[in-house]
């Protein structure tokens, strides 16, 4: 592979303000977008009834497709989207009944976009994001925030980060 990246969203809204910013950066830079409201992911479950949902068949696809995993996700009550959510949630079947498909994610690079409907948002937020890379023996790249109200078509959307 040579560094290849793809965006996954996690947006409620398929023509939402999180998906114009994607479709920009991907039309751009030319990255592979996977949207994750186009996949049936359920809940994380301890007795791993949900094995026959999309959530295993799309990381494995990921984990051999990708090096750069940039995730990118609307500000949801001062957090990641819920469908986000659950599909981070859902990286401990690759810690308890899928562990070779995990061990794929241990030098993986990923990056996070954001949006919401202010100028800044507080560093915290990013937490999740940047444990879970660090836990799992990923590379954080860093992040990108994107103000809602201010988008418009003159507006340069770029990722310093990749």
């Amino acid at each position: 592979m040579e560094n290849k990246k793809v965006i996954i969203l996690g947006s409620s809204r398929k023509n939402g303000n999180t998906t114009k910013i994607v479709d920009e950066i991907a039309k751009e830079s030319g990255i592979d977008v996977i949207d994750l409201s186009d996949y049936n992911i359920s809940h994380y479950d301890y007795e791993s009834k949900n094995r026959e949902d999309d959530f295993l068949p799309l990381i494995r696809r990921i984990l051999e497709e990708y090096d750069t995993l940039i995730f990118a996700t609307p500000i949801y009550w001062y957090n990641m989207s819920g469908i986000m959510k659950v599909f981070f949630d859902r990286f401990s079947d690759l810690i308890r009944i899928e562990k070779e498909t995990g061990r794929k994610l241990r030098g993986k690079k990923i990056g996070v976009i954001s949006n919401s409907h202010d100028n800044e948002i507080e560093e915290s937020f990013y937490i999740p994001f940047k444990k879970t890379a660090d836990y799992l023996g990923m590379e954080y790249l860093g992040h990108a925030h994107f103000n809602a109200n201010i988008l418009n078509q003159t507006t340069k959307i770029e990722l310093t980060f990749i």
